[in-house]
């Protein structure tokens, strides 16, 4: 009996042991991870400087901040693919003539209005060898009203370091920035070696049939192949991120798919004196509600989400360091925490809101429909079809009908090792030096960009303006605003941009080169 108790005993200290063991393999992996520098490829950085610097003078300044404030005053807002401020549109067009005038008169560069407001520019480089690539912006704008603003939404008023106005960073800040950029280089004789297009839709905010789409088919029937496109979207995000004391940029390499579908219930009308168990909008709520109390899955890490955390893995204090280079052991705790915001849940599930709702006529009668519109972002992982049948599946209830008013799958992902990345990484680093890390990210939203990817599989979605959190809200929201100086520091890096992109060829990785 002592003897097999004698056996036990060294079989549990044999086994805690091994755990200990165990346990302590992990550690030094984690440890070796977090703290082993491993960091992303930087740009391959060439000896080459732009050769035209960045020098305003004040009347530089003044003119620069005045271009983009005159545009905010054009009040070219899109309510619906069918309502759009039309006169505004073409305002907007004599107004870019009239401030840009030697973008206008340059013999190399070309102008065409397409789909009757929008502006495609054709930059002739001087090395036709290069590929081409493309800028691309919008002047269109949500609508507006002055309830809740510090200062009326369109009047451009400069209130402490800040513009106020809608489309000063969504997105007329990139229509007039790169035109701008393109003023300045142009009066100081630049010709530029690579070839570029500048595209200005107008109805980017209405889904950009009439204006990006037409450019994006214009260009494919000339048989125009783009080495990158570059199109508003992510931000340098400052304070965002727990555990990173530094700004980083953040290039977004896709975007999410999106789906605006009706949903309606018809039933008899009737006296709301005698009431049916069900109403039309009760059975509509109903549905509803479980779609907003049963949210889509969670799919972090079958997308690109994991990838920004692995770029900026190095960049985060202790104890978060430990975690975030340890994904592998560490992300469905990650996950969890990602749910608790909108911001971060947007990242890593197709999202669901309502946002309209109509029902009744009277109230004493017994509506005979019901009527409201969801919008989906979907996920990089997931289709159009996937999304839709977990939404049948959902409401469960066949007196709900669906009708789709748009839909369309998430865009591909773009590769991060491109002849762009290279090129906005060495602008970043021209511009913002205290930017410490760039990263691939997901654009939540929507843009032009979508109907270029018969054109390139380089999109990549970057609007390079410092971002706070208190800045995200104002986007559609109330007091959008952009500072003076984050505005030139748009234009400088536009107009580096340009330049860098002269480039013909990357040299080859270099083990000393500066990490960005």
């Amino acid at each position: 009996m002592a003897e097999r108790r004698g056996r036990l005993r060294r079989a549990a200290w044999a086994a805690c042991l091994g755990l200990c063991g165990v346990a302590l393999a992990l550690l030094a992996v984690v440890l070796v991870r977090a703290y082993v520098p491993r960091p992303p490829p930087g740009p391959r950085l060439w000896g080459r400087r732009a050769a035209l610097g960045f020098d305003l003078s004040a009347r530089d300044r003044q003119e620069l901040k005045e271009a983009l404030r005159g545009a905010i005053k054009i009040q070219t807002v899109s309510f619906s693919p069918e309502d759009q401020n039309t006169t505004a549109l073409a305002e907007f067009g004599n107004y870019i003539k009239k401030v840009f005038p030697a973008v206008f008169s340059t013999t190399f560069i070309q102008h065409e209005i397409i789909g009757g407001y929008s502006h495609l520019f054709t930059v002739q480089g001087s090395d036709p060898q290069l590929m081409p690539y493309m800028l691309l912006a919008h002047m269109d704008v949500v609508p507006a009203s002055q309830e809740g603003w510090h200062v009326p939404p369109f009047s451009a008023k400069e209130l402490d370091g800040f513009i106020y106005g809608r489309g000063t960073v969504d997105n007329k800040n990139s229509a007039i920035g790169i035109l701008q950029a393109l003023e300045f280089l142009l009066r100081r004789d630049y010709r530029p070696h690579r070839s570029f297009y500048i595209g200005i839709g107008h109805d980017e905010e209405v889904s950009g049939l009439k204006g990006a789409m037409k450019i994006a088919a214009l260009l494919e029937a000339r048989g125009v192949k783009l080495s990158f496109l570059l199109d508003e979207g992510s931000v340098i995000l400052d304070g965002f991120l727990e555990g990173i004391k530094k700004p980083v940029a953040v290039i977004a390499i896709t975007e999410k798919g999106a789906i605006t579908a009706n949903f309606s219930v018809e039933k008899e009308q009737g006296h709301s004196s005698a009431p049916p168990k069900e109403t039309s909008i009760g059975i509509l709520a109903a549905a509803l509600s479980r779609l907003e109390q049963n949210p889509m899955p969670n799919l972090f890490g079958h997308g690109p989400e994991m990838m920004i955390l692995e770029h900026l893995a190095s960049e985060f204090r202790f104890p978060i360091n430990l975690i975030m280079t340890n994904l592998w052991l560490f992300s469905p705790i990650i996950s969890r925490i990602f749910e608790q915001k909108p911001s971060t849940n947007a990242l890593i599930r197709t999202t669901t809101a309502i946002t309209m709702f109509n029902a009744g006529i009277k109230s004493n009668v017994i509506p005979p429909s019901a009527k409201a519109t969801v919008n989906f972002r979907i996920h990089p992982s997931q289709k159009v079809e996937e999304v839709l049948e977990i939404v049948k599946n959902t409401i469960a209830d066949d007196r709900v009908k669906i009708h789709l008013q748009e839909a369309f799958d998430p865009l591909p992902i773009s590769p991060w090792d491109n002849l762009g990345v290279q090129i906005f990484q060495r602008t970043l680093l021209d511009v913002f030096p205290n930017v410490s890390s760039v990263a691939p990210g997901i654009c939540i939203g929507n843009t032009d960009s979508r109907h270029f990817t018969n054109l390139t599989d380089a999109i990549y979605r970057f609007n390079p303006l410092v971002f706070k959190p208190d800045d995200l809200p104002r986007v559609h929201g109330l007091n959008e605003r952009i500072s003076v100086e984050g505005y030139e520091k748009q234009v400088e890096f536009l107009y580096q941009l340009i330049q860098n992109s002269d480039i013909n060829k990357l040299p080859e990785p270099h083990a000393k080169s500066q990490e960005l």
